[in-house]
């Protein structure tokens, strides 16, 4: 067996086991909608912490330009806070890597250190810290965010990502997109706010999503 194919096979031993003790703690059975998605398995990572409506991610305290990331998430009607959703983000480090920590187990591995879980507020609110991350080194994408969404009822799929308005790497496919998933093209229109900036978004649950129903 190749050292890729073994890495996969211990991520899925991995996601299972997580699945499974997310039934165990009286969760709906998991169900991927709105296509495939190589590791969205993720948002399943964060163990047995109790999780808020806010997370500060690991290099938020680095010398880097710090961010606040805010918003609400909606249920599909588009107007009613969705509260309970599991949020899940990660991004590169400041040069541009996905630099995993030592030890680091499941999707860790490939998507890096700088990762965090929030889940909404009865307002449907969330935030996060984090810095603004670094672009590729070989500058084949604009700086961004990935996120994935976990409802409640266990329906979780990715969302696009969040972008930074002023990037010279962005295209129309970041700035115009035809469908975006959740509902929002997802720039951070970034305002100074102290010694941070802050950046929202909003999403409407199965938005764009297909097979959500």
């Amino acid at each position: 067996m190749g050292v890729r194919n073994l890495f996969y096979l211990v991520v899925f031993i991995f996601s299972i086991n997580l699945l499974s003790c997310q039934r165990s703690q009286g969760q709906n059975d998991p169900r991927l909608v709105g296509g495939p998605c190589e590791g969205c398995e993720g948002v399943f990572e964060y163990g047995d912490r109790v999780l808020s409506p806010v997370d500060t991610l690991p290099d938020f305290h680095s010398g880097a330009q710090k961010i606040k990331v805010t918003g609400t998430i909606f249920k599909p009607d588009g107007k009613t806070p969705a509260p309970g959703v599991v949020l899940y983000v990660y991004h590169t480090d400041q040069k541009g890597l996905y630099t995993p920590k030592e030890g680091a187990s499941g999707w860790g591995r490939r998507h890096g250190y700088n990762r965090g879980w929030v889940k909404t507020d009865q307002e449907g609110r969330y935030a996060f810290y984090t810095i603004k991350p670094g672009v590729y080194p070989d500058r084949t994408e604009p700086a961004h965010i990935h996120p994935t969404i976990l409802e409640p009822d266990g329906r979780y799929y990715w969302l696009g990502s969040y972008f930074f308005e002023g990037d010279s790497l962005l295209t129309e496919k970041e700035t115009k997109p035809s469908a975006p998933r959740g509902g929002s093209d997802g720039i951070l229109r970034l305002r100074k706010e102290g010694n941070i900036w802050v950046g929202e978004r909003n999403f409407v649950l199965g938005k764009n999503i297909r097979s959500y129903n």
